[in-house]
Formats: C-alpha cells, sequence, structure tokens
C-alpha cells in the first residue's frame, strides 16, 4: 500500500471520530486544552490499537465479533448522545459538570470510534499487509481530526450554547444509526 492509499484511510477511519469530537466540543464545559489533548490522544491511540488488534486477531475472532461490534458502538454511541441532549434541555443537569475525557465515557468514545478500525486490521492481515506504519498513520491522523473538532466545537458552543450541546448528542445518536444501518445494508 502506498502512503495516498494509507492516509485515505486514515481519513475516513477519522470521520467517525472527528463527528464525536465536533459533538463533544460544543460541551459548555470542556475544560480546556489538556482536556482535549487527551480525548484526541485517545482517540488516536484506539484508532492506532485496534488495527493492529485486528490485524493480530485474524480471522479467529472477527467470527465472534462481527456479529454484534455493531450494536456495541450504536450502544455506546447512543447512551453518550442520550446523556449530551439530556444536559443540554436541562441546563442545571449534574451530568453537565462532567468531562468526557476522563473514565468511563473517554473508554466508551473511543472504543466505539474505533471498532472499525479493527476490521481495517483484520483487512490489511488478510491481504499480507504490514501493520505498523498504517496503524500508526491511521492513530496519527485520528488524533490530529479530532483535535480538530474539539476546536470547532467549542467555537460553535460559544457562539450557539445548549442548542449545539442538543446538536452533539443528535449527530452521536444518528453516528450510531449510521453504523447499524451500513452493517445492516452490506
Amino acid at each position: 500500500m502506498n502512503f495516498l492509499e494509507i492516509l485515505l484511510i486514515a481519513l475516513s477511519m477519522a470521520m467517525d471520530a472527528f463527528a464525536v469530537c465536533l459533538g463533544a466540543g460544543t460541551l459548555r464545559q470542556t475544560p480546556g486544552e489538556r482536556s482535549t489533548f487527551r480525548l484526541s490522544f485517545h482517540f488516536g491511540l484506539f484508532q492506532f490499537l485496534m488495527p493492529v488488534v485486528g490485524w493480530l486477531a485474524g480471522t479467529t475472532i472477527e467470527r465472534y465479533i462481527a456479529d454484534y461490534d455493531h450494536w456495541i458502538a450504536f450502544g455506546l454511541l447512543a447512551f453518550v448522545g442520550i446523556r449530551m441532549l439530556r444536559s443540554g434541555f436541562d441546563p442545571n443537569d449534574e451530568q453537565q459538570q462532567n468531562d468526557i475525557s476522563r473514565g468511563w465515557t473517554l473508554v466508551m468514545l473511543s472504543v466505539a470510534v474505533s471498532i472499525d478500525a479493527l476490521a481495517i486490521g483484520l483487512s490489511l492481515g488478510l491481504i499480507g499487509a504490514t501493520i505498523w506504519y498504517p496503524a500508526a498513520v491511521i492513530g496519527v491522523v485520528t488524533g490530529l481530526v479530532s483535535w480538530l473538532g474539539l476546536q470547532l466545537g467549542n467555537k460553535l458552543s460559544v457562539k450557539f450554547g445548549e442548542r449545539m450541546e442538543i446538536a452533539g448528542g443528535i449527530v452521536l445518536i444518528l453516528i450510531g444509526i449510521r453504523i447499524l444501518i451500513a452493517h445492516i445494508m452490506g
């Protein structure tokens, strides 16, 4: 695989992370640059690790997770999206104070946006491609695109406030639905 092919794969893998970060950035209580770095770093890290895991697992694990990986991604994204919707509709809700770049929310979002990368790693393993370089490019691109999504989301939040938080929650739920539809359709 040449660099352009790997870059295109990386950009396509990063789009879910970008959309999640755009939504996450709309939270009015995003606690600054450390939080932005932490979320971007973990999205990039998980996008690096999942292709490696998929590549190492080969076809043995794929048949066990293929039937429900889309449900896991949908469930995680819907859970976080519903929390954002609740917070957007009730500005006094204590959920609004949570830092999404910490704890289980961070892990759930990181796994949800990187499950598709597992299949990419599996595919690369099946065609005999090496994994380390593509995984590194996917991880770095995802980290950068995530950072950009958070920056844009934060700017939109300042301008539009709670409406953007509601929109962010809806976006997360729609991404989950898109994952389900893509699996069902094909």
